[in-house]
């Protein structure tokens, strides 16, 4: 098992491969459908936007209500692929590493592996335990989404798989 720390080097991403499991810690950023589509139609309307594409990790994660005394609520992972016609325009724009469940489009994995972008997975199910790894978290952007707002989460030792390496290879291929 791996530590890497967020966000990741190029090195890092690199020389991770599909099937490896990795604990990440730093920053995430959570970023589900409709904040999506916000950003992206920032992006091709050429405004800034509420983040850096290029040193965020998106973690396709919209979490439920904070419990009293709590850092955060249950915060388990969205299906990518609802991301995925989003993800060209995003990986051209400098986004790296992504972290959801389930199969990415053919067109994503081409896009992913000519930009050197790495696609986690996490387990489906384990919002309550990815909770525990949540140390702080700051509404980013888009409030008014609620669930769906933009937050950056600061993990300690955040459990993934690696889905989608830098040469492209599949671990939902195999």
């Amino acid at each position: 098992m791996k530590h890497c720390k967020l966000p990741l080097s190029d090195y890092d991403r690199k020389h991770l491969r599909v099937g490896e499991t990795v604990l990440l810690s730093g920053t995430i950023t959570t970023a589900r459908d409709a904040a999506h589509s916000r950003l992206y139609d920032l992006l091709q309307n050429n405004q800034p936007l509420p983040i850096d594409l290029a040193t965020c990790t998106i973690y396709y994660a919209g979490p439920s209500p904070t419990p009293e005394n709590g850092v955060i609520g249950s915060v388990g992972p969205t299906t990518a692929g609802r991301m995925d016609a989003y993800m060209p325009a995003f990986l051209e724009a400098g986004i790296k590493v992504t972290i959801g469940k389930g199969k990415r489009s053919p067109e994503v994995k081409t896009a992913m592996k000519k930009h050197g972008a790495v696609y986690f997975t996490a387990v489906g199910g384990a919002g309550a335990y990815y909770a525990g790894c949540v140390k702080k978290v700051t509404l980013i952007a888009f409030e008014d989404l609620q669930s769906e707002a933009i937050r950056e989460l600061e993990v300690v030792d955040f459990p993934v798989i690696v889905a989608i390496d830098t040469l492209g290879k599949d671990l939902y291929e195999r």
